[in-house]
């Protein structure tokens, strides 16, 4: 008797099951029916944003907000063109949510997640041009498999606001290639300037689009129609407001993008390195389900990219285009490059290789791989969630968010019983002082001008007559210096300190000291401290 390969058994099962499938696998496949009649994909879509939001939901129970996601928050409050740290896209989507929900912890890690179900939509808008069926399921199925839509996206942040914009780009851009109609060359300048103003490294998708048309074919016919250059014209004019606050303000957004080239050709080489394995750590897990889905038929994988579809050589070159440039714009210029920066590319690989088979895949497989993804859901939930609520709980986090909601109450509760009159304006350490804003019920709003983010400038004298306060944990030695040297030109200032407890479900957790400097406004009857405490002030940038 011949023996069988291990892999041919496994088609041959995956063949019987779809022909006869399994009562448990029967839901399954109506689902997988559902894709082209336009239901499934929005199920799978809304079913991975309702789970992720309740792991997140549970897994920071007694956490708070990242510090990022506050940051966002906090730069959106006040509408601009710009901000001095970062493009304003991630404040702009912010604002306009929590205009439309409550202002919560809920409602946050909400957006956070709409955001990454949001660029899986885009991404199968994509997937849609090249595939038909459960295939289309396979890609965002491989993708849920990544850490870029759960754990990188649950961080709302300029790097977050590219899962969706890129995917959105790039749809675009295939259509106006192809088509190369009006309408898709206003849409690809559109969204091509709406990723940039979320954040300056997708210059990188905007080059590979460039390197893409270049290197396809049809690109003759591309540069020789109107598409290209309306494409062009329409994204600079999309990005004026930003460029004319960038050249009114002294484009320090970029001066803080350029803080990170400080390297070496040794540590450019390191970052380098760094990049690629960090990207396939993050593919690694889709990587190994795709080996064993596709089995010995990875073999015909030359002869499928030999024979890609001009659609999916466009993809292949901007894929390639977002790695490669990159990493020779680190080892020329020297800058950082963490694989992170990355992760809202990982579609485009997903699709080429879901999508540039030319055998089918029996959608034995596809529900596997669905049982599998939801499996992996309900275990974060159920287990992996709350064992990280209560060791959070007890360990606490570095930047101390289970302190932030209880810190804000007691410096709210304490700032009204000195003056009276609701917290308007708060600074201090960055990440206490975005949570005193969100949290606070007074919502005080963030007092530092983000051009002195770093440099930790005395409050002008304007901002201390209206009241103002500042908070730091006790031991960061850098802001309780910057407080002595606010307090010795305040005139009249209080400054306590306060213990707070985490609390998770009632348990309480570990504690931390926090010291707060409260300049109560001009003209109150609030008590001062003893001006003996005083500190001298040296000359420093005011805010």
């Amino acid at each position: 008797m011949i023996p069988v390969p291990v892999d041919f058994a496994f088609q041959a099962m995956a063949e019987r099951s779809d022909r006869a499938p399994a009562r448990w696998r029967r839901p399954f496949l109506r689902w997988l029916d559902g894709v082209e009649a336009g239901w499934a994909v929005p199920l799978l879509i809304a079913c991975f944003v309702a789970i992720w939001t309740l792991y997140l939901a549970i897994a920071y129970a007694g956490g708070g907000l990242h510090p990022d996601t506050l940051e966002a928050w906090t730069l959106g409050r006040n509408f601009a063109w710009g901000y001095h740290k970062h493009p304003p896209l991630m404040g702009w989507v912010a604002a306009a949510w929590t205009f439309v929900f409550p202002l919560s912890d809920g409602s946050l890690q909400l957006l956070a997640m709409a955001n990454a179900g949001l660029a899986l939509f885009f991404v199968d808008l994509i997937s849609r041009q090249f595939v038909t069926g459960h295939k289309r399921i396979l890609v965002l199925l491989l993708l849920m498999l990544t850490p870029a839509y759960q754990f990188h996206a649950q961080r709302f942040n300029a790097n977050a606001v590219l899962l969706a914009t890129w995917p959105l780009a790039t749809w675009c851009f295939l259509r106006a290639f192809e088509t190369r109609g009006k309408l898709w060359a206003v849409a690809v300048g559109c969204t091509t300037a709406l990723a940039m103003v979320g954040k300056y490294y997708s210059i990188f998708l905007v080059a590979s689009f460039a390197f893409a048309a270049l290197a396809h074919p049809a690109r003759r016919a591309y540069f020789t129609s109107a598409s290209p250059w309306i494409s062009v014209a329409v994204g600079l004019a999309a990005l004026s407001p930003h460029l004319y606050w960038l050249a009114t303000t002294g484009a320090s957004a970029f001066t803080y993008a350029l803080a990170h080239a400080n390297g070496n050709a040794v540590s450019s080489l390191g970052e380098a390195k760094n990049f690629l394995l960090g990207l396939a750590a993050a593919m690694s897990v889709s990587a190994v389900s795709w080996m064993l889905i596709a089995g010995t038929r990875l073999k015909q994988f030359p002869a499928d990219f030999m024979a890609m579809s001009p659609g999916l050589r466009l993809l292949l070159y901007i894929a390639i285009g977002t790695i490669v440039l990159p990493v020779l714009t680190s080892l020329v210029v020297g800058t950082d490059l963490p694989s992170l920066w990355a992760l809202q590319g990982l579609f485009l690989f997903v699709i080429l290789v879901v999508c540039g088979t030319r055998y089918p895949i029996e959608r034995f497989y596809t529900v596997n791989l669905a049982v599998t993804a939801a499996g992996v859901a309900l275990a974060a939930v159920l287990v992996a969630a709350p064992i990280h609520a209560v060791y959070r709980n007890n360990h606490g986090y570095e930047e101390g968010r289970n302190f932030y909601a209880q810190a804000a109450g007691e410096l709210t509760r304490e700032w009204r019983e000195l003056t009276g009159e609701p917290l308007s304006a708060v600074s201090g350490d960055d990440a206490l002082a975005f949570a005193a804003a969100f949290y606070s019920p007074d919502h005080p709003y963030y007092a530092r001008p983000l051009a002195y983010q770093y440099i930790w400038g005395l409050p002008r004298k304007r901002t201390l007559d209206r009241g103002w306060a500042a908070l730091c944990f006790r031991g960061q030695d850098y802001c309780n210096r910057w407080m002595e040297r606010v307090s010795s030109g305040a005139g009249q200032f209080v400054r306590r300190e306060f213990t707070v407890q985490a609390t998770l479900w009632g348990r309480p957790g570990l504690t931390r000291e926090v010291v707060v400097l409260m300049v109560p406004p001009r003209g109150s009857s609030a008590a001062p401290e003893s001006s003996a405490n005083d500190f001298s002030a040296s000359r420093r940038p005011t805010e």
